[in-house]
């Protein structure tokens, strides 16, 4: 623990004398830069990008419209975080899209917002994130269905318990997990590029013709999206712990944009790599596609150390969405006076009853529900609430009448992206999977009867 300088009192008023002793330094440590780019990329790399290429191969048969799917999915990523990055300035403070949807629109929309993000916003991430680590865990030493839940139970616990130990304990160890993760990534795609007389190489063709553009604007690739938007969830972690940031006004937007550009590019890198060593037909419906593709390049010896390494990896994810969602219940829990039991906090300062509600959600839904349900219950409800904030920004400078400001105006064209192509996900994932939409809408409209019975009770009511 870091020291300082305290100076006791003087004890002699003819005579005083400066003694000086030292004593820990209880004075709260903030996320710098580094950390909260580390944050927002741990966020990131996980679970999708080691898994969801072999769902979008089950309805797209084209490594060029595969390549545009993870393309589009960073340009959305990328829009996001640019006017996420003016919400952060706007209105400071933890709690993401609560914050910043109760002070557009109503509290009501906030709190519905924190709900979904409390119920299963991270949970369900989690929960996926430690089913794959499972999978991966499972292509190095087999064992049962049984084994695999209880594997998949410890990762979450552990998290849990890092998280516990406070901010400090959990930014160090997400510091070098993330680096972990980026040297893993590139040199993966080194490797699959350069290391010629290594492994096997695919039959896949990279080639742009009328069939290939058809895949890129068929049904298929909009319900694609849905995948590739839970790959790239994350990018908005470090507004979830906006008050516990060094200096956010510069801070927060600056790792935004930076974390996203980074992990973009080494999602776009590392798929082509995928492609180039595996077939479509070995990757296709598929969970351990980096397993799969890793075996091509190294052996089946070398990817199992690989696989061990993703494992890693995966626990990084889990982590950092274990950090970043307790401050949400937290933050909900200081706002409504009947919720502050759960915003009690630990003498490390970690929300430990929102850690342990959120582990219970996480452990509830790898024991009742599939990988790919998963991805598709969190991915719908979560992307209603980004483009609703997205959305909100346009609602905010036209009713202030700033939207002719000259940088207001140059956001107007990313803020219509994403909203347009979050809306058409929306669409085509509501109509091919009405299942798990359904359940996302049904978990969101729940958060309606909690605010009905504490509406009244709210510390600081916003006056619209």
């Amino acid at each position: 623990m870091p020291l300082r300088i305290v100076e006791k009192e003087k004890e002699d008023n003819f005579f005083p004398k400066q003694n000086w002793y030292f004593a820990p330094d209880m004075r709260e440590k903030k996320m710098g830069l580094y950390g909260a780019i580390a944050l927002i990329a741990s966020c990131m790399i996980g679970t999708g990008v080691f898994t969801s290429l072999g769902y979008q191969l089950v309805g797209i048969d084209s490594s060029f419209a595969i390549m545009v799917l993870w393309l589009t999915g960073g340009l959305v990523a990328i829009c996001g975080a640019l006017i996420y990055s003016k919400l952060s300035v706007l209105f400071p403070g933890s709690g993401g899209e609560y914050n910043y949807l109760g002070k557009i629109y109503h509290p009501a929309v906030g709190f519905l917002s924190g709900w979904t993000s409390s119920t299963i916003g991270f949970a369900a991430p989690i929960a996926a994130a430690s089913i794959a680590f499972s999978k991966y865990f499972g292509t190095f030493y087999m064992f049962g269905p049984y084994h695999n839940y209880m594997v998949s139970i410890a990762v979450i616990l552990l998290a849990a318990v890092i998280n516990m130990k406070g901010l400090n304990w959990a930014e160090w160890f997400q510091k070098y997990a993330t680096l972990l993760n980026i040297i893993l990534i590139v040199l993966l795609v080194v490797l699959g590029f350069f290391a010629w007389k290594w492994g096997k190489f695919s039959n896949n063709q990279f080639t742009v013709g009328a069939k290939d553009w058809q895949a890129v604007f068929s049904h298929s690739f909009a319900v694609s999206l849905i995948y590739v938007s839970y790959a790239y969830s994350g990018w908005n972690a470090v507004t979830y712990i906006g008050s516990e940031v060094e200096n956010p006004k510069r801070t927060i937007p600056l790792s935004l944009v930076s974390a996203v550009s980074l992990v973009s590019f080494l999602y776009l890198s590392l798929n082509m790599v995928f492609l180039y060593r595996a077939d479509i037909e070995l990757l296709r419906g598929e969970n351990e596609v980096a397993h799969i593709a890793s075996a091509q390049i190294f052996g089946s010896i070398a990817s199992s150390f690989v696989s061990l390494l993703i494992c890693f990896c995966l626990f990084a994810s889990v982590l950092g969405m274990s950090i970043a969602g307790p401050r949400v219940i937290s933050q909900i829990a200081q706002d409504y006076p009947p919720l502050q039991f759960f915003g009690k906090k630990n003498r490390d300062g970690a929300p430990v009853i929102a850690i342990v509600v959120q582990v219970f959600i996480s452990t509830l839904l790898v024991l009742t529900s599939s990988f790919d349900m998963v991805i598709r219950y969190v991915g719908f409800s979560l992307a209603l609430f980004t483009c609703l904030t997205v959305a909100g920004w346009v609602i905010l400078i036209i009713r202030n009448h700033t939207f002719l400001y000259r940088n207001n105006l140059l956001l107007l064209v990313p803020a219509t992206i994403f909203v347009l192509l979050e809306l058409c996900m929306l669409y085509f994932t509501l109509i091919d999977h009405p299942t798990e939409s359904l359940l996302g809408i049904i978990t969101v409209c729940s958060g309606l009867l909690v605010y009905f019975f504490n509406r009244n009770q709210k510390n600081q009511p916003y006056e619209l």
